[in-house]
């Protein structure tokens, strides 16, 4: 390499929901990082659920607000453990994000280079080929989009 010119990583931002598209994304992107000396960050959105959110007296508590913010974190790290292993996991940063999730991976992943989803995640067309984060993602993102369509090992459902 030529004198003054420093390297810069590649960074990969993967999408985590604990789907199983998602977590072949995840182990995925860490082999990639792995052959290419760059980093991953794992990223997992969270939003009060529409039926909590409240346009009434009611109000939602922040507590409540975080709670589902410590289970995100939670179960990413889970992911990450479950996924990784421990001569990549220096690789991993996890990132829990509150958002709609597209939004969030976009904004994540404006300065990547690369982004992986999984082809569908735990939402209610899961049986869809590709889901509609993989989608929106696939048509705004400023960086290339990998769709890892699930667990290598099993065929599709």
């Amino acid at each position: 390499m030529s004198a003054g010119i420093t390297k810069i990583p590649h960074r990969i931002v993967v999408g985590v929901d604990g789907s199983p598209s998602a977590r072949a994304a995840l182990r995925w992107a860490v082999r990639q990082a792995a052959f290419t000396g760059g980093t991953v960050d794992a990223v997992m959105a969270w939003q009060i659920p529409m039926m909590l959110r409240t346009y009434t007296w009611t109000p939602i508590y922040t507590e409540e607000a975080r709670d589902f913010e410590q289970d995100a974190k939670k179960t990413l790290e889970a992911v990450i453990r479950d996924e990784v292993g421990p001569a990549d996991s220096q690789r991993v940063t996890s990132r829990v994000v509150n958002g709609q999730t597209a939004e969030v991976l976009l904004e994540a992943s404006a300065n990547a280079d690369l982004l992986v989803v999984g082809s569908r995640g735990h939402r209610v067309f899961a049986e869809a080929l590709l889901g509609s984060v993989g989608q929106h993602c696939m048509h705004h993102a400023r960086c290339p989009v990998l769709v890892m369509p699930g667990e290598p090992d099993q065929p599709a459902a």
